[in-house]
């Protein structure tokens, strides 16, 4: 009897210092991760969300965040970015401080209504999921100056077919202090896995004082 209740616990004791061995290694990988390069700084900016609502950078300040360009009648890539979003958001479910942000491409139609009805067919969750327009010139302006990602609409104003709206699949990793810290393209699953790893890694850093 003895001797079977000290090979358990022996057993179980094994297995701890296993446990943390496997900790201890994760975390030693995690410190020898090369840190991310700041790229640039997003500009201030103050749009309007999917309830109508203004939202902007200050609203965003203390949280990482992705950037994502997208817009309601889009027949191509973005049902894809929003699933692949939609996954990220859930694997990152327990961490209090990331928001998703997409901007619309098109937001001479994509009015606050047609986005919120948007949200709810794609299950958005508003509160850590902001579908944002405003103003055409002021929203392509920040795509283009402040992201460095194109944006084209047709000539003739708004875009009355997906086709006529060209526009970046790339997704922007943004942290705490609104610096731009990654791209990654949205229909690569190895890059999809990099943002995840990135996005909990400045999750985890500090926040700025």
């Amino acid at each position: 009897m003895a001797g079977a209740r000290a090979g358990r616990a022996a057993a179980l004791w094994a297995a701890v210092g296993l446990l943390a061995a496997v900790a201890a290694v994760a975390v030693s990988l995690r410190l020898m991760r090369r840190p991310l390069p700041v790229i640039a700084e997003v500009p201030a900016f103050e749009l309007v969300d999917q309830s109508g609502g203004a939202f902007g950078s200050e609203d965003l300040a203390g949280h990482v965040w992705v950037a994502s360009f997208i817009y309601t009648r889009c027949e191509g890539p973005c049902p894809i970015i929003v699933d692949r979003l939609g996954r990220l958001a859930r694997a990152l479910r327990d961490e209090d401080d990331l928001r998703i942000v997409s901007f619309s491409v098109d937001p001479q139609y994509d009015t606050p209504p047609v986005l919120a009805a948007y949200a709810r067919s794609h299950g958005i969750d508003g509160r850590r999921w902001k579908l944002l327009t405003g103003q055409p010139q002021v929203v392509l302006d920040l795509i283009r100056r402040g992201f460095f990602l194109p944006v084209e609409i047709a000539a003739g104003g708004d875009a009355k077919a997906a086709e006529r709206v060209t526009h970046s699949v790339r997704l922007v990793l943004v942290d705490r202090r609104q610096r731009i810290r990654g791209y990654y393209d949205s229909q690569d699953a190895k890059d999809l896995r990099r943002l995840e790893d990135q996005a909990r890694d400045l999750l985890g850093e500090d926040e700025p004082a």
